[in-house]
C-alpha cells in the first residue's frame, strides 16, 4: 500500500479552482475522475457527443456539479469554439470509440473519432498558453500482438498494430508524441493502460459486467472465444489515482512531456479465470459451467490474443503501484452494480 505522504498529487491546495477538461466525460473512467476531482475543488468541463449526462454521472450526485457540453470532437470548429470560452490548466483526453468489436464492423468510424479527434483537441490546446498537463488516454492495444514470451509489454517497445482499433489508439499515440517534440512543446504524457473495470461501466457488453448482469439474471452471458485469451485488469479507482498523480506531475515538470507509462497489474488472467472468479464471488458456479461449455470450438477473431502490462516505469518515477486486487475490487464492483439496478432500471438501457 502507498502511505498518505507519498500522495501529495492529492493534494486539494493544488486542485482548488483548477479548471480541468475531461473529453469523454460520459464514459465511465471520465465520471469516475470527475468524481475524485470535484471531491478535490477541481472545476471539471466535460465534453461528451451524447447529449444527455450519463446515469453515472446522475446516480453519484455529481451530474450538476460539471460544466457539461454535448459535441462531438470530430468538429473543429464547435470544439474549438467550446475550449475557447475558457483557461484550461488541464486536460484529461478519455474521448474514443473504445468499442473492439464495434471497430472490427466499422472501421472508418473508430478512425475518425479516435485519430481525428485526437489531432483536433491538441491542435486547439496548442494555442492555449495556461494549459500546463494533457494527459492523452491510449491503450495497451496499441502496441499490437506479441509472442506471450515477451509479455508485459514495455514502454519501449516497437508499436505493430493491425486491428482497426489498435492502429486508431497507436495512430493517436504518434500524433500526440509529435505535439509534445520540441515543435510544439506541448505538456503532453501519454498512457497505455491495461483494461479497465469497475464502478459506472455502463457499456455491458464489456467482459466484466456482462458476466455480472448475467449472474444478476439481466442478460445472457454469450462467450466471443474460447476462454484462454489473457488480459490484464486495472480497477477504475486505481485509475482515476494514477491519472491525477500524472496530471500532478507533469503540471509541476514540464520535463516530463513526451513520456510514455504502461500501466498493468504485472498479471494475465485469462477470459475463463475472471468469469470464474465472478461466479464465485456471486455463488453461481453453475452459470460457470454452463458458460465453460460454450468455450468449445470458438475464437476470437480480429482482437490480440495476449496482453498484461507491468507498472515499473511508474514506480520507478513515481514510486506509483496499483492498490487494488482483482477479487476486492470485483467485489466492490459486483456490490455497485447491485445497488445502482435497484435504482436505475436496467431496462433503460434497452431503449
Amino acid at each position: 500500500m502507498q502511505t498518505k505522504i507519498l500522495k501529495k498529487y492529492l493534494n486539494k491546495n493544488f486542485w482548488n479552482n483548477k479548471t480541468v477538461l475531461i473529453t469523454g466525460i460520459n464514459g465511465f473512467i471520465g465520471g469516475n475522475l470527475a468524481k475524485q476531482l470535484i471531491d478535490l475543488g477541481a472545476k471539471i468541463i466535460g465534453i461528451s457527443n451524447k447529449r444527455n449526462k450519463n446515469k453515472f454521472l446522475i446516480y453519484e450526485g455529481i451530474a450538476n456539479k460539471i460544466k457539461f457540453h454535448h459535441l462531438d470532437i470530430k468538429d473543429f470548429k464547435k470544439l474549438s469554439n467550446t475550449i475557447n470560452k475558457y483557461t484550461i490548466n488541464i486536460c484529461i483526453h478519455l474521448a474514443a470509440q473504445v468499442d473492439v468489436n464495434i471497430a472490427k464492423h466499422r472501421p472508418h468510424e473508430t478512425f475518425e473519432s479516435n485519430i481525428r479527434g485526437t489531432y483536433n483537441l491538441l491542435e486547439i490546446l496548442r494555442k492555449h498558453k495556461h494549459i500546463r498537463s494533457i494527459i492523452v488516454a491510449s491503450s495497451d492495444k496499441a502496441y499490437g500482438e506479441y509472442n506471450i514470451s515477451d509479455l508485459p509489454y514495455k514502454e519501449t517497445y516497437d508499436l505493430r498494430p493491425l486491428y482497426p482499433y489498435d492502429v486508431s489508439k497507436a495512430s493517436a499515440d504518434l500524433i500526440a508524441k509529435s505535439y509534445a517534440s520540441n515543435l510544439f512543446n506541448l505538456p503532453i504524457i501519454i498512457t497505455r493502460f491495461a483494461n479497465i473495470f469497475g464502478p459506472g461501466q455502463l457499456n455491458f457488453t464489456a467482459l466484466i459486467p456482462d458476466c455480472i448482469l448475467a449472474n444478476l439474471n439481466y442478460r445472457k452471458f454469450v462467450p466471443r472465444g474460447n476462454g484462454k485469451n489473457r488480459r490484464d485488469f486495472l480497477y477504475v479507482d486505481d485509475v482515476c489515482d494514477l491519472y491525477a498523480c500524472l496530471a500532478f506531475n507533469l503540471y509541476k515538470n514540464k520535463n516530463l512531456k513526451g513520456e510514455i507509462f504502461n500501466a498493468g497489474t504485472k498479471t494475465g488472467y485469462s477470459v475463463d479465470e475472471i468469469i470464474n472468479k465472478i461466479c464465485t464471488i456471486m455463488n453461481n458456479d453453475k452459470l460457470y459451467y454452463k458458460i465453460k461449455k460454450q468455450f468449445a470450438n470458438k475464437k476470437t477473431v480480429g482482437e490480440i490474443q495476449h496482453q498484461f502490462m507491468t507498472f515499473d516505469k511508474l514506480y520507478k518515477y513515481f514510486k506509483w503501484k496499483p492498490e487494488f486486487n482483482i477479487e476486492k475490487s470485483l467485489g466492490h464492483t459486483i456490490t455497485w452494480y447491485k445497488n445502482f439496478l435497484k435504482t436505475i432500471n436496467y431496462k433503460s438501457f434497452l431503449k
